[in-house]
């Protein structure tokens, strides 16, 4: 694992290094990098993947007291990232809240990023999503040490199992799960960054709304993949956004929930790499298929 000081604060990455395509992946919140583990090792012999730990709930070093912890704050964290690792050309992967900071660079046009491929993320007015986001902004109306207390019950995988924790984002990806907590659960700077976080979420749910205003002028070949199980993010919105994009396709995963890249990792490292791999050849727009 490397590290990178930026404006806000320390940050964790992999990085596969390499010549190849790159691949920056994010995550989405009370998660880390490791999200990607099984989805990099599926790429990493062609492509340079880099996948950071944001500061979302599951990162290891605390942030600097005054950084600007907003979703729009952590993706011009996402962007200065991209920016101080000189990283060209990226093909930005999102997956769950990680996918709304994709949606928010790609509203934004920001250059270093040459295509996008959204994992059934939050889009829309879907934010918080379903009752496990829903929760999350609830509980950061508590102070930080009352937050702590109120995490504990995460130390159960009964608990975790729950609608309201991970049982609706994931069908295999307990271990990961129950490894995401640690951080909330032992370090008061990660509790405090994940109230402020929370709290800067809750103060504007709307961000989504306007940044798909701006999503029709990302001109660049996007990737949309949904679980066909998703009970968390509408698969309506995957078909939305499809329709939005101008170079938008769409594709459907059988036999998962939310978090794709822990229950089918190896179909999803395929279709990134198939989505790379068309973009060779001269890609032809599709929709609607079921993987």
């Amino acid at each position: 694992m490397s590290e990178i000081q930026l404006s806000a604060g320390t940050i964790e990455y992999q990085d596969t290094g390499g010549d190849g395509p790159v691949l920056v992946l994010l995550h989405g919140l009370m998660m880390d990098a490791s999200l990607w583990d099984e989805v990099i090792a599926g790429l990493s012999a062609g492509h340079r993947c880099v996948a950071p730990t944001l500061p979302l709930g599951a990162h290891r070093h605390a942030m600097d007291p005054g950084a600007d912890l907003s979703m729009a704050g952590i993706a011009r964290l996402t962007a200065e990232f991209l920016d101080r690792l000189d990283l060209r050309d990226v093909t930005l992967v999102g997956n769950d809240t990680g996918g709304a900071l994709v949606q928010l660079l790609m509203a934004d046009g920001h250059p270093r990023v040459g295509r996008a491929v959204l994992v059934s993320c939050d889009a829309f007015d879907n934010f918080p999503p379903g009752l496990t986001g829903k929760t999350l902004l609830l509980s950061g109306k508590l102070p930080p040490p009352l937050f702590g207390l109120f995490m504990q019950q995460m130390r159960l995988r009964a608990v975790r199992r729950l609608p309201i924790a991970f049982g609706w984002l994931t069908k295999r990806g307990d271990a990961a799960t129950a490894r995401w907590m640690r951080p909330v659960l032992t370090s008061p700077g990660i509790r405090r960054d994940t109230v402020r976080m929370l709290r800067a979420a809750a103060a504007d749910t709307h961000f989504l709304l306007t940044a798909a205003e701006r999503l029709p002028g990302f001109d660049r070949p996007a990737l949309i993949v949904w679980a066909s199980e998703d009970r968390v993010m509408p698969p309506e919105h995957s078909q939305r956004l499809a329709r939005l994009l101008p170079q938008g396709r769409l594709l459907e995963v059988d036999d998962s929930y939310t978090l794709i890249p822990l229950d089918q990792p190896a179909r999803l490292a395929q279709i990134i790499r198939d989505f790379g791999d068309e973009l060779e050849t001269g890609p032809s727009r599709h929709a609607n298929q079921r993987s």
